[in-house]
């Protein structure tokens, strides 16, 4: 087997260089993307079980009481596991929702209730690159008994923040 010479080896160190810059930011920007997945399935399981109690007790008063930001400091630039308890507010419970495993946003709940009708939005906030600037994710869902609950599409802002 002969050695390459300066000239193959330059032009191997160019072409590995030329995959690297493509792959790279790729495979960076798709490592994001599963994070944000984490937030996105999160409210939507938050407003699809709001919807579901709604609908299935055809009562505003089924609508949760708010929770707040848990955990309560969003996490910045890491992965978080939280301690036992975390998720003991009765919102968290009534709706079975919470994280066992690591995970990278704070999520909140949200509701009102009306005379006649119902309104909830369910929150998750991000800080995956630790820069305080957050990413927010919403669904907004609203009911009037002997309806459907009406749910918003997936509100995003700062996605890539």
């Amino acid at each position: 087997m002969r050695s390459l010479s300066p000239i193959e080896a330059a032009a191997l160190v160019s072409l590995a260089g030329c995959v690297l810059a493509v792959c790279v930011p790729t495979f960076a920007r798709n490592v994001h993307a599963s994070y944000v997945s984490e937030a996105t399935r999160g409210v939507g399981e938050l407003a699809a079980r709001t919807a579901m109690k709604l609908e299935q007790a055809q009562a505003i008063e089924a609508l949760p009481e708010p929770a707040p930001l848990t955990p309560s400091q969003v996490p910045r630039g890491t992965r978080v596991t939280d301690p036992p308890g975390t998720w003991s507010h009765p919102t968290w419970r009534a709706l079975e929702f919470s994280f066992e495993r690591a995970h990278s946003y704070s999520f909140a709940f949200e509701s009102e209730r009306g005379e006649s009708s119902a309104k909830f939005s369910a929150v998750a906030h991000g800080d995956l690159d630790g820069d305080s600037v957050q990413s927010t994710l919403s669904i907004d869902g609203e009911f009037v008994p002997h309806s459907a609950v009406k749910l918003s599409p997936l509100d995003v802002q700062n996605e890539i923040e």
